[in-house]
Parts: C-alpha cells; sequence; structure tokens
C-alpha cells in the first residue's frame, strides 16, 4: 500500500487489540504465586486472622479478606491477593 491511503489502513489494528485482549484474559485467570511458598502463606494467613483481616468460614471452607470482601479457598491465592492489595494501598497513600 503506497500513498496517504497506506495511513488509514487499521486492518491490521484490530487483530493487535484482540490479542492484547487475549492476553489480559489469559493473564487474569493465571494465579501468580511466585515468591510465596505454602509455609509463607501458612504464616501469613494466621496473622491476618490473628489480627482480624482475615476471617475464616468453615462452612463454605474459605477465607474472606475483610477489607475487600474477597473470599479465597487457597492460602497462597489469599497472599498472594493480600500482598497485592496492600501494595495497591501503600501506592495510593504515596500519591495523595
Amino acid at each position: 500500500m503506497n500513498g496517504p491511503n497506506r495511513y488509514d489502513d487499521a486492518s491490521h489494528d484490530h487483530e493487535r487489540f484482540e490479542d492484547e485482549l487475549v492476553a489480559q484474559d489469559q493473564d487474569a485467570t493465571q494465579v501468580a504465586t511466585e515468591g510465596i511458598d505454602e509455609t509463607g502463606a501458612r504464616h501469613l494467613a494466621a496473622d491476618l486472622v490473628e489480627a482480624g483481616v482475615v476471617t475464616p468460614v468453615a462452612e463454605e471452607r474459605v477465607l474472606v479478606h475483610e477489607p475487600s470482601n474477597a473470599a479465597f479457598d487457597s492460602i497462597r491465592q489469599l497472599a498472594v491477593f493480600h500482598r497485592g492489595w496492600t501494595a495497591a494501598c501503600d501506592a495510593d497513600e504515596e500519591d495523595a
């Protein structure tokens, strides 16, 4: 495609946008637990329960993160979430 109309061709933009959305969906469905082992997650969860930040719901076999009202059936997922949630809250405080 030559001439001024070559800049108007957006046929590849749609494909790139769709590829990006698929990648975001895949990232959202994968649980990243890097840097948190099972023992560390258990210690963090116990500390959070003791501090009242997390409430165990035995009947449903979940842990509820009270500040966000998010429920987790995995201690590692809870630990990863809490670390991210804490980092986001700290970043918000720095911006204020």
